[in-house]
């Protein structure tokens, strides 16, 4: 396992165990719109990636971190892993803000948005050849990765723009890491997002819905 992978890992591990059970902490390093904009506390844009809810929530980020790491160390190295993880991260808790401006108490954590961004850099790279399974069923049940990013993407736009009372998943952040980790590997392999450029067109279909519906209509504000 690569160095860098490591210390992600072990570091969000740590400061979420920690925080389990320290609630202070917890509260002033998630991502609150409140926080963010009234006081200019943009450290939590960074540190609500470092922590979970609870050791299901964290371990579930972690494994899925794991398991798409790999294409992305071997194609971009540690330091283009880093911009990858921690710039969704960024981007996916930025597009939150805008979206939930208005909603000062508006609250979400977990390194969601930058497992997604290595995810989708993981499925641009190679569209129809990586597979996705699906947890506990046989491996013929595996999905192309871009049909799994098409449905992905239609989910949490689904879910995004018809919020559930109590559904407490960051949509908006999966969005917006999911979206930094795509674009990224095609800015950096404009050929062989060109070549691919079926794939990712289709995949690419419910994130054109959602612009739609947010930035003309503003559906959400």
């Amino acid at each position: 396992m690569n160095s860098v992978l490591i210390i992600i890992i072990a570091a969000t591990s740590i400061i979420s165990y920690i925080a389990f059970t320290n609630q202070a902490l917890f509260e002033k390093y998630k991502f609150n719109v409140g926080a963010i904009l009234r006081n200019k506390e943009y450290v939590r844009l960074i540190s609500a990636g470092f922590l979970h809810a609870d050791f299901m929530h964290l371990l579930l980020n972690m494994y899925v971190l794991y398991m798409f790491s790999q294409p992305i160390l071997e194609a971009f190295g540690a330091v283009g892993f880093l911009l990858i993880y921690f710039g969704s991260i960024l981007l996916g808790n930025l597009f939150s803000l805008y979206l939930y401006k208005n909603q000062s108490w508006y609250s979400a954590i977990g390194a969601s948005g930058g497992v997604s961004g290595i995810i989708f850099a993981s499925v641009a790279l190679y569209p129809n050849l990586i597979k996705i399974g699906i947890i506990f069923l046989p491996s013929q049940f595996s999905l192309p990765g871009y049909i799994f990013g098409f449905l992905y993407f239609g989910y949490s736009v689904y879910m995004m723009l018809n919020p559930k009372q109590h559904d407490n998943i960051g949509h908006a952040a999966h969005l917006g890491g999911a979206f930094f980790g795509l674009v990224y590997v095609v800015a950096t392999f404009p050929q062989m997002a060109i070549e691919n450029g079926f794939y990712l067109g289709i995949m690419a279909l419910p994130l054109l819905y959602m612009a739609f519906q947010v930035f003309v209509k503003k559906k959400i504000n």
